[in-house]
């Protein structure tokens, strides 16, 4: 049996240790997205992730798929493409574009699981100061992406995206470069793939991923100057 959430946003999840293994990870069913919901969720390791004809499921796989910030890897190419200088950085300039940019369609998708619900959520947890952006532009154009939350030292990494090549890639580094200089221990990936472990991502257990998670209140380094760096 699956638990079925009340409509309190306050009501606690269920132990995390009794998520399934088939699917894995799925914890419970739904609830709402508000943002006392969201946070609670995500300070304990759980995020909402469903198809527009379904009710809301909440996650928490095992093993987690994480990127420590001081270890994301930096491929020599990517390293050249970022240091052509054809490309600038910034953070919080066009979150709602972001996230529209990260729900269109894929070429291998033919829907998105950033549904209008969830992104009108996490639009409202930006304007709290609790998810960030960080912004590929050419010239003035936006043309790579990732966005997610600050919670504590934790970077709960959402979603990206990119139209043109390695833009992605040249968010998600910067990101993380950005986080280590700030002492954040840990970016959160969700589930794994190819893309991810190609940059460096690793799998780690539920306890080892949750041993980050106490204590994690608002990150206020986003108030802060950043110090994205011209070259890496």
């Amino acid at each position: 049996m699956i638990p079925i959430l009340g409509t309190n946003p306050a009501s606690p999840f269920p132990p995390t240790a009794q998520a399934l293994d088939n699917p894995q990870g799925l914890l419970a069913i739904g609830g709402d997205l508000s943002p006392a919901r969201l946070v609670n969720a995500y300070r304990h390791g759980i995020f909402p992730w469903y198809s527009d004809d379904q009710p809301i499921l909440w996650w928490s796989p095992a093993p987690r798929c994480v990127i420590y910030p001081d270890a994301v890897h930096i491929s020599r190419r990517l390293r050249r493409h970022y240091n052509q200088g054809q490309y600038s950085l910034a953070t919080d300039r066009a979150f709602t574009k972001v996230i529209e940019a990260c729900a269109a369609p894929r070429r291998d998708q033919d829907e998105t699981w950033i549904t209008p619900e969830m992104q009108s959520a996490y639009i409202q947890l930006h304007e709290m100061g609790i998810a960030h952006s960080v912004e590929v532009y050419s010239d003035d154009e936006l043309v790579g992406g990732i966005y997610g939350l600050a919670l504590g030292s934790v970077f709960f990494g959402e979603s990206m995206f990119s139209s043109r090549e390695n833009t992605s890639k040249i968010a998600l580094v910067s990101l993380c470069l950005q986080l280590h200089q700030w002492g954040f221990t840990l970016l959160d990936c969700q589930v794994s793939n190819s893309h991810l472990l190609s940059m460096g991502a690793q799998e780690v257990s539920r306890q080892d991923f949750e041993r980050h998670l106490p204590g994690a209140g608002l990150a206020d380094h986003w108030g802060q100057d950043f110090h994205f760096t011209e070259r890496w």
